[in-house]
């Protein structure tokens, strides 16, 4: 897939993790697709109605080692790092996007808490 999509995807990913969108209804509506799907680092499983009802949470992050694999035409696997200030834990995370309608949707996100001192932060912040 072309590089332009990586960047694309990166900064789709980086605003599903922004305080402006995770404090607006109508911008996270946008970004999720219908099936929208998350099993959270706490092991939750959440859709798209019960972000929208309840909020998400507001934390300062920032992504690092972001990386694409695609899996269709249509569907992309994103993988990268956290680093949640707020809470202070970090995270690896995935994600599916699905280009619906010539839009890229966020169809499926999963996170798991890594070691404070994971290696895996250790790189070129991509």
């Amino acid at each position: 897939m072309p590089h332009d999509l990586k960047s694309q995807l990166k900064e789709l990913e980086e605003s599903h993790i922004s305080l402006e969108v995770r404090r607006s209804s109508e911008k996270l509506a946008a970004l999720l697709a219908d099936d929208f799907l998350e099993i959270s680092s706490s092991g939750y499983k959440y859709g798209k109605k019960e972000f929208l009802e309840t909020g998400v949470v507001l934390t300062e992050m920032t992504l690092y080692n972001y990386e694409i694999y695609p899996l269709a035409s249509n569907i992309v696997l994103s993988t990268y790092f956290i680093r949640d200030k707020t809470r202070d834990k970090n995270t690896m995370r995935s994600s599916i996007w699905k280009l619906t309608n010539g839009e890229w949707q966020l169809s499926f996100h999963q996170g798991t808490v890594t070691p404070l001192e994971s290696k895996d932060f250790i790189g070129n912040g991509n």
